[in-house]
């Protein structure tokens, strides 16, 4: 599905809607199909209430239906942490357009998104009012799936085999670079359009050879199934692509004029991910309950990965490295995948963590 996600916010963008404001894999972006439970038209900015004790209202659109990704979020409104802050907050699934327009838009506060799709969004004349405000994990968790023993433990395996592609620049620049870097040739890569919503059985029918994953859910469910696997990180290739995602972002204007709210919200989501590293079962039993659907099991073994993944060795949740968050985007503009040069710091801030 990502590929359906990330193409539209891109039409999105370059049709000029901007001036005018990824199997549920759990780790993919929003589906146009799946757009239950998402904010309307009628719902606006946050309402303090008349009372000077009612609590402020904020909305989190996240970028697909609730996963593991999402987890801090769900426990801290489940443990209270939200109301102990003087906030009520609703989560939501993101429309058709996804958590950034929405986020611009100042429909929503808060929303979950990607420092490698959200470039689009906070560069050249158009940029919408969005910025990252805390890291969800701290380091970048994707990277390329296949059969076991087929040779694709390493980027020049991919020679010869079946990729399903969403055909983004970025991503093929991604895949270039890794392949060259292994003495590959990205040219030999058998591209096919990703059609993939369920990895394992893409996999197992060998409809396709390899594919982008995120190993937090898409990894841990080819465990939960028993299929044998390949498995390399784009980070372990090349630090460059040990970007931040996915990400929490904000409404810069919203969050200049409310900086203690922003500070207030951040600070209860960070006590519901820092839960959810102490306490696994139970966060796992929490995101379950907010999210039925789910499977108990593959909840459970991935909560049980991403304890390591949501802070990892950061002093601090959320924190952005500004060399590495830099890193990327130079590397982007560097590899002319950007129409204009992306200026330091661009899209990102630390201000509103504890």
């Amino acid at each position: 599905m990502r590929q359906k996600i990330v193409a539209i916010f891109l039409a999105v963008i370059l049709t000029g809607a901007m001036a005018g404001c990824a199997s549920n894999t759990g780790e993919e972006k929003v589906s146009p199909e799946n757009t239950a439970g998402t904010v309307s038209d009628e719902e606006s900015s946050p309402d303090k209430g008349e009372g000077t004790d009612s609590p402020e209202k904020i909305t989190v659109v996240l970028d697909w239906t609730p996963n593991t990704n999402h987890t801090g979020l769900y426990v801290a409104q489940e443990k209270g942490y939200f109301q102990e802050a003087g906030l009520e907050v609703e989560i939501v699934q993101p429309p058709e357009d996804g958590a950034e327009v929405l986020v611009a838009s100042g429909k929503a506060q808060f929303g979950i998104s990607f420092q490698d799709t959200m470039m689009p969004a906070v560069t050249g004349e158009d940029a919408l009012p969005i910025e990252a405000v805390a890291a969800i994990l701290q380091h970048n968790t994707s990277g390329i799936v296949s059969r076991k023993g087929e040779g694709l433990d390493r980027p020049k395996g991919l020679e010869g085999k079946k990729y399903a592609t969403w055909d983004l620049e970025i991503e093929k620049a991604t895949l270039r670079q890794v392949m060259e870097a292994d003495g590959g040739d990205f040219s030999k890569v058998e591209l096919i359009p990703s059609t993939v919503t369920d990895e394992v059985s893409a996999l197992r029918s060998k409809s396709v050879d390899a594919i982008w994953i995120f190993y937090g859910w898409a990894g841990i469910a080819t465990e939960i199934a028993g299929l044998e696997t390949d498995y390399f990180a784009f980070k372990d290739i090349d630090p460059v692509f040990d970007y931040y995602t996915p990400v929490i972002i904000g409404n810069q204007e919203w969050l200049e004029e409310n900086p203690e709210t922003a500070k207030a919200f951040l600070g209860a989501v960070k006590k519901g991910y820092e839960f959810a590293i102490e306490e696994v079962e139970e966060a796992a039993k929490i995101l379950c309950k907010a999210a039925p659907e789910l499977d108990e099991e593959m909840v459970l073994a991935s909560q049980t990965y991403m304890a390591d993944q949501y802070k990892a060795e950061a002093e601090q949740w959320g924190y952005m490295d500004p060399d590495r968050w830099n890193a990327f985007y130079n590397w982007i503009s560097e590899n002319q995948l950007s129409e204009t040069e992306i200026p330091e710091n661009t899209g990102f801030t630390n201000a509103y963590l504890e």
